[in-house]
This record gives structure tokens, C-alpha cells and sequence, in this order.
């Protein structure tokens, strides 16, 4: 591991892997919910700023699809809006 990165930010994009590869709805809660725990993780080793605001989104997604709040729509449509690797520390 190399100084200066955020190892929870791979922890968490394995968990969101995980929960769509998940076969069925509890496993794929649990993991959508390990995804939104390690999201969190990953903003409190960030400073404020872009980057700490959008760890938070991505935790707060993954709370709602875990307790089924998102609809197929915008569940596509933050899917689009994954993380760009060169932003990453």
C-alpha cells in the first residue's frame, strides 16, 4: 500500500461489486450497507471538500439502496457517475 491513499475507497467499490453480484435481496442489503459503512470511512480520512462531499453521496446511496429506497432510474443514473480514477489520491 502506498502512503497518502485511502484504502477504504477500494474497500468500498469491492462492496458495491459484491452487492451487484449478490444473490439475493439480504446479501445484497448487507453488502450494499458494509459499501455505504466503508464510503463513510473513506470521508472521515478525507479533509472537507469535493472529494469528503462525495464519499458522503456515495454512502448515502448505498443506505437507500440497501433499504430499497432507489428506483431502477437513479440507480443508473449514479452509476454513471462513478468515481474517476485519476481523481483518487
Amino acid at each position: 500500500m502506498s502512503f497518502g491513499k485511502n484504502p477504504y475507497v477500494v474497500k468500498a467499490q469491492t462492496a458495491e461489486q459484491k452487492a451487484a453480484a449478490a444473490p439475493d435481496d439480504i446479501a445484497k442489503a448487507r453488502a450494499y450497507r458494509d459499501a455505504a459503512h466503508q464510503w463513510e470511512r473513506a470521508a472521515t480520512r478525507e479533509g472537507p471538500g469535493k472529494r469528503r462531499d462525495e464519499y458522503e453521496q456515495f454512502a448515502e446511496k448505498n443506505r437507500r439502496l440497501a433499504n430499497g429506497e432507489l428506483l431502477q432510474d437513479e440507480e443508473d443514473e449514479l452509476a454513471q457517475a462513478a468515481i474517476d480514477p485519476k481523481t483518487l489520491n
